[in-house]
């Protein structure tokens, strides 16, 4: 009897789809497209364009299952290439270039003081966004993300040190109130 699909590894799935195995990439797409459009959206890409974006990057991976060797997960290989045709689609649209910086404020908090990371990140700039969006959620390098943005190295480094500063500071605990601190006797 076969082996049910959702107790194969992603491994033996992309091997299977490579041969053409449509039913085991499409467990892959179950598998991995929610994450794939989630970076999508961190990385500023609307709903829908996320959804193209992602379709578009799951097609890519169909076709290219074959080079999908197991060395790293699927999931971030996936992610990469999505990640990647993101940034094809708005360096056409230069929607990138000269954005001004976004005032500081406070990111969204809901009542049990837990932070909506998607609101922090929409306060940073877009250059900031995307590099630290594909540093921390596309495992991309410095490197790789500097050539797929076609910046220099030092500003990809600068805008994730900046951003994730930037994150940081955002995402500190509020204040002590003052009547929670114990008292020394």
């Amino acid at each position: 009897m076969a082996q049910p699909l959702r107790d194969m590894h992603d491994v033996e799935l992309a091997g299977l789809a490579a041969g053409g195995g449509r039913r085991e990439f499409g467990e892959l797409v179950r598998r991995h497209g929610s994450a794939v459009r989630g970076l999508l959206r961190r990385m500023g890409a609307q709903p829908a364009l996320a959804d193209d974006v992602a379709q578009d990057a799951f097609l890519l991976a169909f076709e290219k299952c074959a080079e999908f060797r197991g060395e790293g997960t699927f999931a971030a290989w996936i992610k990469r290439i999505a990640a990647r045709l993101y940034l094809k689609r708005i360096s056409k649209e230069a929607r990138y270039v000269a954005e001004t910086e976004t005032e500081d404020a406070a990111p969204a908090v809901d009542s049990i003081g837990r932070v909506d990371l998607d609101e922090a990140l929409r306060g940073l700039s877009e250059a900031e966004r995307l590099c630290v969006s594909l540093c921390h959620g596309a495992g991309l390098s410095h490197p790789e993300i500097a050539a797929a943005m076609n910046l220099p190295l030092g500003t990809v480094k600068s805008h994730v040190k900046r951003g994730l500063d930037k994150l940081r500071a955002r995402l500190q605990p509020g204040p002590v109130a003052i009547g929670s601190a114990s008292h020394v006797g």
